[in-house]
């Protein structure tokens, strides 16, 4: 079997009913990879729907324990073959191009970390026409004052997401991993194209708005900035995302 260049890594909890849809989009995806999708510890039928995909390039693992998103993202980083990882949410999925995209995007820039635009989908897979757009450059600077950069879109060096795991589960830590990594690289590079589809949600982290809100802010914290830095970064936050997604 052809050594993979891009490991993507799928946390699979109760995601039965979506699942198969993102799995078939990494497939598609015209690079060598391997596929992980990790189960932390479902009690649906995900085990059913993930027969289908026995054959192939797709490692079907199991936790011992729950993990949560963070600790599973970690266990995929840690058993990763290819030089590069990529992350994908179960509810999630790419268009055919994305990785090869992302490929070259790295190559010309010399980026470490590579996001995308994305759509955003209804929770029932209906497109709503809404697209998040994002700089084909992405600073330090302007991470701190929004999180531009969407986990499910992220193609990363793989030496760079061991040297970031992601921690603390009650933040988002996603976002004070792609700090992290900016603090220390300066800039990612992105593609401004949809290549994601992005399915919106009332019941993930981001659907309680109060909830998320306290989340930002303790993501700036376990950052490492001060009080008052971390309340002017999470206004800069928040009026972002009244922008961002005012309409959708």
């Amino acid at each position: 079997m052809e050594k993979p260049k891009v490991s993507v890594i799928i946390p699979a909890y109760n995601c039965a009913g979506t699942i198969g849809r993102a799995v078939r989009s990494v497939l598609r995806q015209q690079v060598p990879l391997e596929i992980l999708v990790i189960d932390d510890c479902s009690d649906d039928s995900l085990d059913q729907v993930m027969e289908e995909f026995a054959a192939g390039p797709v490692l079907f693992l199991k936790n011992e324990q729950s993990l949560g998103a963070s600790g599973t993202r970690n266990r995929g980083v840690s058993l990763a073959k290819g030089e590069y990882v990529a992350f994908l949410d179960a509810d999630d999925w790419w268009e055919d191009e994305k990785l090869s995209k992302q490929l070259k995007r790295i190559e010309e820039t010399g980026a470490v970390l590579c996001s995308t635009a994305r759509e955003l989908v209804s929770p029932d897979g209906t497109p709503t026409g809404r697209v998040i757009p994002v700089t084909e450059t992405i600073t330090y600077r302007q991470m701190l004052h929004q999180n531009c950069i969407n986990c499910s879109s992220v193609l990363l060096k793989t030496e760079v997401a061991r040297a970031f795991p992601m921690e603390h589960e009650d933040s988002h830590e996603d976002y004070i991993t792609w700090l992290r990594i900016l603090k220390k690289y300066r800039t990612a590079c992105a593609v401004n194209e949809p290549l994601l589809k992005y399915r919106l949600s009332n019941s993930g982290k981001s659907g309680n708005k109060l909830k998320s809100a306290a989340m930002t802010y303790r993501a700036y914290r376990y950052a490492g900035f001060s009080v008052p830095r971390s309340f002017w970064y999470f206004l800069c936050y928040a009026v972002n995302g009244v922008l961002k997604y005012g309409k959708a």
